[in-house]
């Protein structure tokens, strides 16, 4: 088990991180989400042993992870870390980049671990090219396969799709996190994207000004936010008084509803008026009026603007 307790941290005398504390199981995959500059990345070199904690510890299986106040080359040997840089030799190729961490006494199991890897992230045809001939996305495949290579018992990654397009990505999330689970792989992943979280992740973790906010198993922190920040990171959430929607007297109490849990309904007791359709190929998100107060629904054709329209909540979208 990957433990933290009570994580202090700051590059200068200003602390970045504010009492972390979680703990990951063996095998398990956890997503940090959180907006830029929460404290993502420099979470992941923590953890990794990039920097010593100015509070706290930081233990695995028990034993301390330790900085450079302790070790001559930083970062624990059980764990691999992929920065956003990459780390990438550029002059020589990608097979060569790939084997890099590699034995060379048995070539013939060495080259068949690199193609292996190579196949996981499709880039078999570019094993000869040199790296510095690759696309940002190549080269993020090329530094995913590259980490994967000795089997890491944790593998840490900093926004590990961003340089790669969509027609990839979701190909090689599939491959990539299949292949770590079969190999029961911690992973924390630190990004952006909602779908790394609500796809991959057995939990996430929400940061916030530095501060851990909420935690939980992925469907729950989606379905349960524990406020509108939360719900935010995974796409357009309205907030919207609950008195408006059931007549309460409590005029302080709100929901949250995602786009896809508000409905065109006849008599609806939401009348919002309709400024933008953007389409999503399956759907329409429509952004509208509430008085003043911004509404996102989702609708299955175009909306004409300035059209007033009554909104219901759609009670089989609540998981």
């Amino acid at each position: 088990m990957l433990a933290l307790k009570d994580i202090s941290f700051g590059y200068t005398e200003t602390t970045i991180l504010h009492n972390i504390t979680f703990s990951v199981k063996s095998g398990q995959n956890i997503a940090v989400i959180g907006e830029s500059g929460c404290g993502k990345s420099t979470l992941l070199k923590l953890i990794y042993g990039l920097y010593d904690t100015d509070a706290g510890a930081i233990t695995y299986k028990g034993e301390a992870v330790t900085g450079p106040k302790y070790n001559l080359v930083p970062g624990m040997p059980y764990m691999k870390y992929l920065a956003q840089d990459f780390d990438l030799m550029p002059y020589t190729t990608a097979a060569e980049n790939v084997g890099a961490f590699l034995s060379n006494i048995y070539q013939e199991q060495k080259q068949q671990r690199i193609q292996e890897l190579l196949q996981i992230v499709e880039m078999e045809a570019f094993a000869d090219r040199k790296v510095k001939y690759l696309s940002g996305g190549q080269q993020q495949r090329i530094a995913l396969a590259k980490v994967l290579a000795l089997e890491p018992e944790v593998l840490l990654l900093d926004e590990p799709f961003s340089h790669i397009d969509n027609f990839r990505k979701n190909a090689l999330r599939r491959n990539l996190f299949a292949y770590l689970k079969s190999k029961n792989v911690t992973v924390i992943v630190a990004t952006h994207d909602s779908t790394d979280a609500l796809s991959f992740a057995d939990e996430t973790i929400v940061l916030k000004n530095g501060r851990v906010v909420d935690k939980g198993p992925s469907r729950e922190l989606y379905y349960k936010p524990k406020d509108k920040y939360a719900a935010s990171l995974f796409g357009e959430v309205n907030e919207i008084k609950l008195e408006l929607l059931t007549l309460t007297q409590n005029a302080d109490e709100t929901v949250l509803l995602y786009p896809h849990q508000l409905l065109v309904a006849e008599n609806g007791p939401l009348t919002v008026t309709v400024k933008q359709c953007y389409f999503k190929g399956s759907h329409y998100l429509v952004k509208a009026a509430l008085g003043r107060q911004v509404i996102f629904f989702d609708h299955y054709k175009e909306l004409p603007a300035n059209a007033e329209v009554t909104l219901a909540v759609n009670r089989n979208a609540f998981g």
